[in-house]
């Protein structure tokens, strides 16, 4: 019975997997069927002439987002204004905030040492003393004033203090100065070079136009197929796709450069040279140059000074002024006129600034590490910037004494090759093309050289936009009554 069962059950499962094997190819045979009507369905269309108006038109402009509240005619540049690394430069220089704050931290260094040099006010007591003795008003009813008497020159040391500190303000300012100086340098250039690639851009944009119209010519007289169009179109809307793309980059690069400047530019032209015009001098001359010029460097030695001092002023904190007190009264238990008179010391048997002394000393050994710190920091950042800017000269340079003249010559060449209809027309547009695109290349060869070179010219400085240094860091309240 079980056996039974079992065949019954074989067989059962035999004829499923018969049925669904039937199915499936009958399913791929049909899908067989499509590709090889879908294949010479193709076929024919390519194969066949179309009249000019069956076609595939040329393809619209793209109509996707714009980015139309910054749009303007390029054509009529007569109409918007034109930017020179020398506008934008005057335009940051009142405008850009940082600029100002770093004026304002010499500023605040200067009243600091104006405060520190002050010298303490007399202080004047109304003194009764004794009140109702006797039934009198006081043996003592009158005035006294009392003044102390700094020693030590801790108030000149004091000032001396905060005129040094006022010292390193400056020099930070100066480096502030530069940094916004080589942030809107960069940015120019960066839109410099992206108004260079988008002319470029124009141009190939132009000859894929002519591309297409001649491809449609070519396919009337026989000398093209379909795909042949069908090609030339993707190629023009990708190269207008590619023309839009800079345009955005073109106005990133200015807006980038209006937040650095401080005040709104407009999308207009760009005027200056982007060809660097002297090679920079060894790595070695550059980094000596910067080390003894840099206001990083200068700032940091300034501040060294600075710990200096307070160093010799916590030594003398502790030697005690002198205060002198005294005045007239009236004796109202004797009828007397009489007078009081004291002096007031301070005797620093267990406070003698040990502790604030010993940690003035330390900051003072902490910065001649910061002065190293900020001399190998300088060196590994030239490094880095030097070694872009060699490899893009050697490029740029090379680019212009062979790259860019022989492809010149290779693409007058196919001019000539394809008048005398010795090749086609799409071997002209691709030489065109590897032209074009080398020139593309080398005016980014020739900004990153202008980049580096303004960045290693300006002390590698950078951050426009960042809040400005001061003596003390940000958030230490530094603020007191008295500073000393």
């Amino acid at each position: 019975m079980k056996r039974r069962l079992l065949h019954l059950l074989i067989a059962l499962t035999a004829t499923t997997t018969y049925q669904s094997a039937v199915a499936q190819d009958a399913s791929m045979g049909q899908m067989m069927s499509m590709d090889r009507s879908m294949t010479q369905s193709l076929g024919g269309v390519d194969d066949q002439v179309l009249p000019e108006s069956d076609l595939p038109p040329l393809p619209d402009m793209p109509s996707g987002f714009a980015d139309f509240d910054t749009a303007y005619d390029y054509t009529d540049n007569a109409t918007v204004e034109i930017h020179t690394l020398e506008t934008v430069l005057a335009l940051a220089a009142g405008n850009n905030p940082t600029i100002q704050q770093a004026r304002l931290h010499v500023s605040a260094e200067t009243s600091k040492a104006l405060q520190a040099g002050l010298y303490p006010n007399p202080v004047l007591m109304y003194v009764g003393e004794k009140i109702g003795s006797d039934g009198s008003a006081g043996e003592f009813q009158g005035f006294e004033v009392s003044q102390r008497f700094v020693t030590a020159g801790k108030l000149q040391l004091s000032r001396l203090k905060y005129r040094q500190r006022a010292h390193v303000s400056e020099h930070l300012a100066i480096a502030q100065t530069y940094r916004v100086t080589n942030a809107v340098e960069v940015q120019f250039i960066e839109a410099l070079a992206a108004s260079m690639r988008l002319e470029l851009q124009r141009e190939i944009e132009k000859t894929a136009e002519d591309g297409a119209v001649t491809t449609r010519e070519q396919y009337n007289q026989g000398q093209a197929n379909l795909t042949a169009v069908r090609r030339a179109n993707v190629m023009l809307q990708k190269q207008r796709l590619e023309r839009m793309a800079t345009e955005n980059e073109y106005r990133d690069a200015l807006r980038r450069l209006s937040a650095i400047v401080g005040v709104p530019l407009s999308i207009g032209p760009t005027e200056g040279e982007l060809r660097p015009s002297n090679a920079l001098e060894s790595f070695d001359s550059v980094l000596s140059r910067l080390i003894l010029e840099s206001p990083e460097v200068l700032a940091v030695r300034a501040k060294l000074r600075v710990d200096q001092t307070t160093v010799r002023r916590e030594q003398v904190e502790w030697i005690p002024d002198i205060t002198i007190q005294g005045g007239p009264g009236y004796n109202f238990s004797n009828g007397d006129d009489v007078y009081n008179a004291g002096v007031q010391i301070e005797l620093p048997i267990y406070d003698r600034n040990q502790g604030t002394i010993r940690q003035a000393c330390q900051d003072l050994r902490r910065q001649q590490f910061e002065i190293q710190r900020i001399e190998l920091h300088l060196k590994e950042r030239l490094a880095s910037a030097y070694r872009t800017y060699a490899t893009a000269l050697q490029h740029a340079t090379e680019y212009d004494r062979v790259v860019i003249p022989e492809l010149r010559a290779a693409y007058r060449q196919l001019l000539v090759s394809y008048k005398d209809n010795r090749i086609a027309w799409p071997d002209v547009l691709e030489g065109q093309r590897d032209y074009f695109q080398a020139r593309m290349e080398q005016i980014d060869q020739f900004k990153h050289v202008r980049q580096q070179e303004t960045m290693i010219n300006g002390f590698l400085l950078d951050g426009g936009l960042m809040a400005a240094e001061g003596p003390v860091p940000p958030g230490h309240i530094d603020a007191v009554a008295k500073p000393r």
